[in-house]
Formats: structure tokens, sequence, C-alpha cells
């Protein structure tokens, strides 16, 4: 029988709790702007699963940031959680909200065209300019 990696992670109060189950498609750091403004930050980091690798304990509340994406955050605490496309497929889980934060290492830079200009990005991962599928 196969064992499948489970990882746990939550928000900053505790009220929202969540489980990943098996392995991410992807790790990147997204430096657009939308991820900017969502995040607070001059990027967000995350791992993407499918949605129904995740299973999410607490009350959530969302933002629609484009066609597409909702951002999913605690309404407590407002720690944000998720990029959570609205097509049902996939989810981004912020790599910080892990119970592990160092659990899961990006792989690649997106979005580099919109970096800001004070961040160095020396750490010889891949950068795109746009996403990347």
């Amino acid at each position: 029988m196969e064992r499948r990696t489970i990882r746990e992670g939550g928000c900053l109060c505790g009220a929202v709790r969540f489980k990943a189950e098996g392995e991410p498609n992807s790790v990147r750091i997204c430096h657009c702007r939308t991820c900017q403004k969502a995040m607070g930050s001059p990027f967000f980091a995350r791992a993407r699963f499918e949605q129904r690798a995740l299973t999410i304990e607490g009350e959530t509340a969302r933002y629609p940031s484009s066609e597409l994406v909702d951002r999913v955050f605690c309404p407590r605490c407002g720690t944000r959680l998720f990029s959570w496309r609205r097509n049902g497929t996939l989810a981004g889980v912020a790599l910080a909200t892990f119970d592990d934060r160092n659990a899961l290492a990006p792989t690649e830079h997106i979005w580099v065209s919109e970096k800001v200009d004070w961040l160095r990005l020396d750490d010889g991962l891949p950068q795109y300019a746009e996403g990347v599928r």
C-alpha cells in the first residue's frame, strides 16, 4: 500500500487548519503585481496542489483577485492562506503557512518582469519573465 505524504498547516490564530496530501505539481515564487498586492509582500512563495488534495478545517473568507482566482484567508486573523482557482482545479498554498515552513523549497521564479527593483535574485533558480505552465 502506497503511503502518501501529508503536510499540515494553518493560520496565525489557529482558527483555520489544512492538510495537503501528496506532492505539489510546482513550488514557485511569483512576483506578479496581483500577488504582491494580495499577499502584502514583494512576492508569493507557494506550492500548487490539486484542490482535491487539500482538506480545510475552520471558516475561511475569499476575495476575487481576478476572473480566475480567489484569495482565501482567515477572517479572524487575516492570514493569507491560498490562491484558489475558481474553476475547481488548483490551489496555491502559501509556503510559510505550513507547520514545517522548510518542507518545500521553491524551484523557480515567475513573473520576474514585475519584480520589485530592490529585490536581488541570486539563489540560482530559473527565472521567467511571465508565468509558466
